[in-house]
């Protein structure tokens, strides 16, 4: 991986630069991210080279506040010339733009004042022809797990790294860096009954976290493998278990409904969720952004504004929103530090694993979605599905071509268990999870 053109103390010395040059040209308050990011992508198919893909950006985002009517600009262009055009630009917007009571920088008395090592930063040379060997390898075992793989979508290995500084003209300044490594793969198989597609796929900070292309590889082979000879349901009403890599999705959802922008704009299911009931009692969740190595850790949110470790869902009870200074001014609260999205979201078990097949007894493992039928206004929830029909705790067959749906506000409060198979590399932790009843349509 290559090292960056600029050290954190020239990105910062530039935001300071910028901030200096926005006040010259009559800004009242300004804030500056400028960032620089490099990176390595391979993709193979068939043992062949498909792409391959070396990228290196940088960019700078300024905005600026005249009273408050704000305006934003950004460039690639770091010369002095460049960036004294872009704050011009920025106060160009802002001088035709509305003023907005809410806008406006941070409160500063919430910036961050410590900043922790998460340990996000775990740079490694990558060359080219060793990125190539890691994806053949990834793919070659997903092939040699079945006769039956006779296709490949192929696999890719990819790894990159992003140093960033955020200040603004309150006095705040920091940054940091990261980097992050991934390898995934695809393949088909095919029979009597047709053709089946699966994948999968891992993702760290650090290379020597990423699970070894051998594995990936055959995790892919076999859960393609496995799909083979999948057919319809009869439409009912059954107990459905989402997989690990699925159950992210539910809680993203929850998380979008009870972000600043739904809640403020009364485009949620949860409005007024504050102190009530969203989930079953067995639900927790725990906001952690100081989480070693984590996808979403930090030591501030995208305003400066410092993040904490806090209970969001205890006992199914909704215990707070996710809330950057805009949104929180307009719902008359105070910013939770979500500028830019939640931190690394963690839901404790219940359950082993190995044991939710049995908890399940008779009904639907679905291990892949289809289509965005979601809609966070009614919470209503109809998606493609597939995955396997399960009998007295035992998978008896795979199953496709059917529709799950229910609301989201029934489906939370009849969560009956909590795996322990978390994924490790997603920003949220969560593992399988069984519902107690949806409707599935089948045949």
């Amino acid at each position: 991986m290559s090292e960056f053109s600029h050290s954190q103390q020239q990105l910062h010395d530039l935001s300071q630069q910028i901030l200096a040059e926005a006040r010259s040209q009559g800004a009242t308050a300004c804030d500056v991210e400028i960032s620089e990011a490099c990176g390595l992508n391979v993709s193979v198919r068939l043992g062949e080279v498909e792409t391959l893909e070396y990228n290196r950006d940088k960019g700078v985002g300024v905005t600026v506040y005249l009273g408050q009517q704000k305006g934003h600009a950004s460039s690639s262009d770091f010369t002095l010339p460049a960036l004294r055009d872009t704050v011009s630009a920025a106060l160009a917007i802002a001088r035709h733009t509305a003023a907005d009571p809410f806008a406006g920088l941070a409160d500063p008395a919430l910036f961050a004042t410590e900043f922790g090592d998460y340990e996000l930063y775990h740079p490694q040379a990558i060359v080219v022809d060793e990125a190539i060997r890691e994806a053949q390898a990834c793919e070659a075992a997903a092939r040699a797990v079945d006769a039956r793989i006779s296709n490949s979508e192929g696999a890719s290995f990819a790894s990159s790294a992003a140093s960033w500084v955020y200040a603004n003209s309150l006095g705040f300044a920091g940054g940091g860096m990261s980097t992050r490594y991934s390898l995934s793969a695809a393949v088909i198989a095919e029979d009597v009954s047709g053709m089946q597609r699966d994948y999968w796929y891992d993702v760290a900070r650090a290379r020597g976290d990423l699970g070894a292309a051998e594995w990936v590889g055959r995790r892919a082979g076999e859960r393609t493998v496995r799909r083979l000879g999948a057919r319809r349901i009869k439409t009912g009403n059954y107990p459905v278990l989402f997989e690990a890599a699925l159950a992210g999705s539910l809680i993203g959802q929850w998380v979008s409904a009870v972000s600043g922008s739904s809640l403020y704009r009364q485009s949620s299911f949860l409005l007024d969720s504050l102190g009530t009931q969203v989930f079953a009692p067995c639900v927790s969740i725990i906001e952690d952004p100081f989480l070693p190595r984590g996808m979403a850790s930090g030591a501030f949110d995208s305003e400066g504004v410092a993040t904490r470790r806090r209970t969001v869902v205890e006992a199914g009870m909704q215990q707070g929103y996710f809330l950057g200074s805009y949104s929180a001014r307009k719902l008359g609260m105070q910013t939770t530090g979500n500028a830019g999205g939640a931190h690394n979201l963690i839901v404790p078990s219940t359950h082993r694993a190995d044991a939710l097949l049995r908890e399940l007894g008779t009904g639907l493992y679905v291990t892949e979605l289809l289509g965005h039928g979601v809609n966070l206004v009614t919470g209503d929830y109809s998606r493609g599905a597939a995955g396997f029909w399960v009998e007295n705790g035992q998978i008896v067959h795979p199953v496709e071509e059917i529709t799950i749906a229910g609301n989201l506000r029934d489906m939370y409060r009849q969560i009956v268990a909590i795996g322990d198979d978390v994924l490790p590399g997603s920003s949220r932790r969560v593992g399988s999870i069984l519902i107690e009843q949806m409707t599935v349509a089948g045949s």
